[in-house]
Parts: structure tokens; sequence; C-alpha cells
């Protein structure tokens, strides 16, 4: 009452007369005053004492190394299921076979396949033996139609310096005949003047007519000889270059048959190199008809179903569960409070299902918490807007509980820095996030050491 009117209720009205009255009487304020000074009294110890300022979190149970996750089993190829041999729920070991499918594609349906394609290499490498052989037998005739070549250039050099040899010696002899044609001139010139000096008789210069003209036709006959001689020079020379142009040829198609084989040898070579590629290919192919376990574990459910149902490549076929795995949370926290989360530092966990006391600033009060450790921090955001923290248990404290099960839910709690529960109530009465601080026995990116 703000005792704005002038109307005096408890002067008009007798309290007293009820039993809810008497709480009113003068002899209960002593005792009230009291209870309020204690209570007060209590409140202010409380006030000051420590209370561990945590960061709560919600996650689920998950592994702590990804193998051991949860996983389906895909198939590369597509195909059509023909026989199950497990069941849901059943546990198989690593290499064992879950079910077998079939082919699908019209290329894949021979059951010979690879039979046929190792008959196709054979061939095909009996085609590069072939080829080899050729190669061989061209670089041989390469090789003896070299070697003609030198001979025959050999013989014809040797022509060609009988040639001119034979050049040198009719020029000496055409000088020998020049140097007798001028000495018979000279003496028929003698012995003409001496006629008609009266000197010599007349037969005498008709014999030394004969013999100029003797001379003249052997001279003739010596300019033939030398130009038959440096014709024939001429004609060796002509034989050296048509006797390289002719091996030339031979040589120059002998080896453009030999690139010629040796291009078929590469190409079935490559053909055969491709046909081996293919027969393994096939090999695995087959290998892969049959759907094995990557590793051992159970089979949680079947995502494909029935016989002769058709699938894609990639499409997920199987569940498996790992059979052995460490157990670990996956928990999220808030932008604001990753700066105070610190990989090695202790956080209490709650598991769903799980019975627990719990008390947020006395977790060693609480009761149904275990202890787990920080191992990793995600430094990207999470598509909920928070980020990834991976707890793994705590070896200092208890075992975590046998019966929980991967993918369950779970609360957190990271524990930080113990301060008065004032001080808690005054931040939390403010907003304000929790006390920084930073770990003496961390590294400067807040891993612990």
């Amino acid at each position: 009452m703000l005792n704005i009117s002038h109307n005096k209720l408890n002067q008009k009205v007798d309290i007293t007369v009820y039993k809810a009255g008497k709480v009113f009487h003068k002899r209960h304020y002593k005792q009230f005053n009291r209870f309020l000074a204690v209570f007060f009294i209590m409140g202010f110890i409380v006030l000051f004492l420590p209370w561990t300022q945590t960061i709560s979190g919600r996650g689920f149970l998950t592994t702590l190394t990804p193998d051991q996750r949860p996983q389906t089993i895909q198939s590369p190829i597509p195909g059509r299921i023909e026989k199950w041999f497990v069941r849901e729920g059943d546990y198989v070991e690593k290499g064992d076979t879950i079910l077998q499918i079939s082919e699908v594609k019209s290329e894949y349906f021979d059951p010979r396949l690879v039979e046929r394609t190792g008959q196709q290499i054979k061939a095909k490498e009996m085609s590069v033996t072939s080829y080899q052989e050729k190669v061989g037998a061209l670089q041989t005739q390469i090789g003896a139609l070299s070697q003609e070549l030198q001979l025959k250039l050999e013989q014809a050099r040797n022509k060609l310096m009988q040639s001119k040899l034979k050049v040198k010696s009719d020029s000496i002899d055409l000088e020998a005949a020049k140097t007798n044609i001028t000495i018979a001139q000279r003496q028929y010139d003698r012995v003409d003047q001496l006629e008609k000096e009266g000197l010599k008789a007349v037969t005498d210069l008709e014999e030394k007519r004969l013999k100029l003209q003797e001379a003249q036709a052997k001279l003739i006959s010596q300019e033939n000889k030398l130009l038959a001689s440096k014709n024939d020079v001429i004609n060796a020379q002509v034989e050296i270059t048509r006797v390289q142009a002719e091996y030339t040829d031979k040589i120059s198609k002998a080896r453009s048959d030999l690139y010629s084989a040796q291009s078929n040898q590469f190409d079935s070579e490559a053909q055969v190199t491709k046909l081996e590629n293919e027969y393994t290919n096939y090999e695995m192919r087959n290998s892969l008809q049959f759907i094995r376990a990557p590793q051992s574990g159970y089979i949680n459910k079947a995502l494909q179903s029935g016989i002769g149902e058709t699938f894609k490549e990639g499409d997920r076929l199987v569940g498996i569960m790992p059979a052995s795995y460490d157990l670990a949370v996956e928990t999220y926290v808030a932008p604001i409070d990753l700066p105070l989360i610190h990989v090695g530092e202790k956080v209490r966990v709650q598991f769903d299902g799980w019975p627990a006391i719990v008390f947020s600033g006395w977790p060693n009060v609480s009761y149904g918490t275990f202890g787990g450790k920080i191992v990793a921090i995600e430094t990207f955001i999470s598509p909920n807007g928070k980020y990834r923290v991976l707890l793994a248990p705590d070896e200092e404290e208890a075992e975590w509980p046998k019966d929980i099960r991967v993918g369950s839910g779970a609360s957190t709690m990271a524990l930080l820095e113990d301060v008065p529960i004032w001080f808690e109530l005054w931040r939390q009465l403010n907003g304000f996030p929790p006390n920084y601080y930073q770990p003496q026995n961390s590294n400067t990116d807040g891993t612990k050491q």
C-alpha cells in the first residue's frame, strides 16, 4: 500500500480476531527479526563462497577417430542386387561378404570378358614381336646398303682417279706430239730449202713431207685421246653422284620402312598396355561384384533392399558400425565463449538417460557427471553458428559408462576459474561473459604443453 488514501483500514477492522493476524503480535517481532538477521548473515557469507565458472554446451556422443565412426558402404559401380549374405544386427569381420551384385551395363555382360581380353593381349604381343623382327631386318638392310654404298663410292673414286691420271698421261703425250710436229715441220722446211737449192733430192723432200703429215695425224689422235680421257673424268664424277643418289634413295626407303615398322611397333605396344589396363580393370570390376566389410562391426541398416533392385554407382547400400571404438563427445560452444576454451582443459559431461544431479558452480558435489578433456577445437564455425569441440575421456576420472551408445545426446560444462558467488551473480545480471584467462602452461596458440 502506498498510504495515499486517508481511510485507514487497520483502524476500522480489528485483525486480531483472525488467526492469521496473530503473526503481527508483538511477541513474534523479536523472533522474526532474529530469523532475518541469521538469514542475512548466512546469505552474506554464501556470497563469498567459491563458484566455478562454466561454459555450457550441447552435443552428442561420437568416436575419437574418424575411422571408428558409423559409416555406409557404397558400390563404386552400378549394379543389381543378387544375394544378401547378412541380416541387420549381424556381426561381420573385415573382408566378410555382405552382398553380391551383378552388372547392369551391356558392355560387361560377357562372362568371358576377362579371358577374351587376355587373348587379345597375347595377339597384340605377337604383333609387337613381329614388328620388332621387321625393325631388326630393316636395320640390317640399312647397314648392308650403307656398307655397299661405301664400296661403290670407293670404286667410283678409284675410277675417277684413274681417269685423271689418264688425262695427265694423254696431256704429256699431246705435248710430245706437238714437239714432234714442230721438229717434223722444221726438218721439212730445211729439206725443202735444200731441194730448191739443188742440194737435196725430191725423194728426201717427200720423205720429210710424209713424216710431217704423220706427226700432224698423231697430234690430232692424241688430242682426241685427251678429250676422251677428260670425258672419262666427267663420267667418273657423274657415276659417283649417281651412286650416292641411288643408294641414298634405297637407304631412305629402308629407313622409311623402318620408321613405319617402329611406329606400328609402338602403336601395338600402346594397345597392349591399354588392353592390360582394361584386363586389370575387368578383373577388379569382377571382384567388386562382391561387397565386403571394410572393417569388423555390426550391420546397422540395409539402405538398399530386395533382390533385383538396381542402384547407381556411389549409392549407399548398407550401414555398418565398427565393433571397436573409443568414445568421445562432440559439443558446440558459442563464438563469445571460444577464447575461453583451450586444448587439454577439463570438462564435465552429463549423458542423456544417465541419472545425474548437477550443480553448475560446484562440479565436485555433482553426481552422475563424468570427466572429459578437450582434444580438438574446430577453427571454422559450424552451420549451426557455433564452434565444434571434441572431448575425450579423462584418464584421471572415472570411466565413462559402458551402456551409452554413439549418437546419444550429452550436455557439457567446461570448467573455468573459481570466483565468489557475488561476482558470478553480478556477471549474470549484467550479461557479461566469464572471465577471460590464458592457462599458464599453454602455448601462444592456446594448446597445452
